[in-house]
């Protein structure tokens, strides 16, 4: 989320043990972690919240279907292609093999 390196990290760490110093600063960070927490928390609430009142479940699932019963067609315009070209072969054999039957 945020691009932020372990320099960066400990450059804040000791501005804040300067600004704040010793005894106030594991105050300041469990607050700072129960605020970041709940903040955490909120947002997890309101995506899920968004997420079933806009039905994005049914959307997935709708799309995962669609996906299925394209993939479904594909294979029947498959299956009757072969179909045709085993039909076409078949009758094409018949065709010479009567042809050479009228012949003899």
């Amino acid at each position: 989320m945020f691009d932020i390196g372990f320099s960066e990290i400990l450059v804040i760490a000791v501005i804040a043990l300067i600004v704040m110093g010793p005894e106030r600063l594991p105050q300041a960070l469990r607050s700072f972690a129960l605020w970041f927490g709940r903040i955490k928390q909120q947002y997890r609430s309101v995506r899920s919240d968004l997420e079933n009142e806009m039905g994005i479940d049914d959307v997935r699932r709708q799309l995962h279907n669609e996906n299925i019963l394209k993939d479904l067609k594909e294979a029947k315009t498959n299956f009757e292609k072969a179909g045709n070209d085993i039909k076409s072969t078949i009758d094409s054999t018949d065709s010479k093999q009567s042809s050479d039957d009228d012949q003899k």
